[in-house]
């Protein structure tokens, strides 16, 4: 959700990148939860921070604690940042519950993404 969101705001400012210390899936919540405000990300695929390992970047971006925790130094980094989410696919319960957990931390990611990368000037 966040590449997506990124690149939708300000991705005439930035070059986006994801990836995941596990990468298996996009998941399906995610997908419908960004369709709902016109975001396509269906097309998206998980990829392995392995592939990104010999790029420099200005900014390397947790979003979750436990990439946090287990990601690898990159050496090619400028900046470190993380903020962590909670991530909607532990939520237990019923479709409703899930898809509301989805969508509160899709908006979390997009006022934090505002915040943090509106271009100044």
């Amino acid at each position: 959700m966040a590449e997506g969101l990124l690149k939708t705001l300000f991705g005439h400012f930035y070059e986006v990148y994801s990836a995941g210390v596990e990468p298996l899936y996009v998941h399906p919540y995610a997908i419908g939860v960004m369709k709902e405000i016109g975001i396509d990300i269906s097309y998206y695929h998980a990829k392995g921070i392995e592939q990104f390992f010999e790029m420099n970047f200005d900014y390397i971006v947790t979003v979750c604690d436990n990439a946090k925790e287990v990601c690898p130094y990159f050496p090619n980094g400028e900046h470190i940042l993380h903020k962590g989410f909670n991530d909607p696919a532990s939520v237990s319960g019923n479709e409703d519950k899930t898809h509301d957990a989805f969508r509160k931390v899709r908006d979390e990611i997009k006022e934090w993404i505002i915040e943090t990368f509106r271009p100044v000037g």
